[in-house]
């Protein structure tokens, strides 16, 4: 990280234990330096053996990573983040309408056969991400299952989770793939309206199509991290955990090219 993207996250890590007075070891190595480590890893595609020498030991980062992957940390530090960028943006820090989409990616060997399925319509053994953003593309919530759940299945879990958490939401577009019983479901159980942006019939080709295209974009954005053009994760929750860390960096990036990043980062 640069001096100023540290500037922009400095404020919204948690507080050690043993520096508010709850005990606990003091950490061997400071933030930052665990912080760039795990995008190094996200950014360039690496193994964590191959870890390089200037950064703290191996263990040690996946050591952090997996605990702040487990206590959510991760989840609070990005949603800190999207806030600041909504903010930033002359939006309010809670979004009233998203969008829905998935992508099929390959898995890697390391990935276990109870955790991948076979896409038949991409024609992809892996795993699926289901994804929910925002209107500007930012992430709401992510949910990583094998490539044969359908679209419907996965939303049928993705959407409740967003629904709980932000109270404002109150409509999502999605592509064809979502018709059917989800739209009267969603309406009934949540109060949320599914609005489905259908593909014209007579088009030949690629065609940008309204709202639909920005949560495609969000796709692109986390195929520029290498770790993220395939599925090299264990487990599921690892996959979430570095589609989270990938758009951190990203809104990182952004709140610190902004010349008054520090005047719309929220409290706390």
């Amino acid at each position: 990280m640069s001096d100023a993207e540290w500037a922009v996250v400095r404020d919204l890590l948690p507080v050690p234990g043993w520096l508010s007075g709850r005990g606990g070891r003091p950490e061997g190595y400071c933030h930052r330096q665990m912080i760039d480590a795990v995008r190094y890893l996200v950014d360039n595609g690496i193994k964590w053996r191959a870890m390089p020498a200037d950064f703290p030991p191996w263990p040690r980062v996946y050591a952090f990573f997996a605990r702040w992957r487990d206590t959510g940390l991760v989840t609070e530090l990005h949603d800190r983040l999207r806030e600041a960028v909504r903010a930033g943006e002359g939006r309010s820090a809670e979004p009233s309408a998203g969008v829905v989409d998935s992508q099929s990616v390959k898995a890697d060997a390391t990935v276990t056969f109870g955790s991948r399925g076979f896409d038949a319509g991409k024609k992809i053994n892996g795993r699926k991400r289901h994804l929910l953003t925002d209107t500007l593309g930012l992430l709401l919530a992510v949910l990583v299952t094998p490539a044969s759940v359908t679209d419907r299945d996965g939303a049928r879990s993705l959407l409740p989770q967003a629904a709980g958490r932000f109270r404002r939401l109150a409509r999502v577009w999605a592509d064809g793939g979502y018709t059917g019983h989800l739209t009267d479901w969603t309406s009934q159980h949540f109060g949320l309206v599914l609005d489905i942006v259908r593909r014209s019939e007579d088009v030949r080709g690629f065609e940008p199509l309204p709202r639909r295209w920005v949560v495609e974009r969000s796709f692109a954005w986390f195929l520029r991290s290498r770790r993220l053009v395939r599925d090299y994760e264990r487990r599921t929750d690892t996959s979430e955990a570095v589609i989270r860390w990938s758009m951190i960096a990203l809104m990182n990036r952004r709140l610190a090219a902004q010349p008054h990043q520090c005047a719309v980062l929220p409290a706390g």
